[in-house]
């Protein structure tokens, strides 16, 4: 999947999460939402994109400042386990 195509669904998330007054449930329901929700692949990718730009700018496209705080913070939770066999 296209990294821009990951920002744009992630900053949908963190837009919505963004209403919340507490930042802390917030940055939390961000990351569960992710964990539950994306398949490991999208996962691995936010996830490397971020490795490589951790400032979570894409030139075009750049991570809301929520989602990179969650996925930042929650990188080992978000890391999908290796796969076996």
């Amino acid at each position: 999947m296209e990294i821009g195509n990951l920002i744009r669904m992630a900053n949908r998330i963190g837009q919505f999460f963004d209403a919340m007054p507490d930042r802390h449930e917030a940055l939390e329901g961000v990351a569960n939402h992710i964990h539950k929700f994306w398949e490991p692949r999208m996962r691995n990718e936010l996830l490397g994109f971020l490795a490589a730009s951790p400032n979570g700018d894409a030139g075009d496209e750049q991570l809301h400042p929520l989602v990179l705080d969650a996925v930042t913070q929650n990188r080992q939770r978000l890391t999908p386990a290796p796969r076996v066999g």
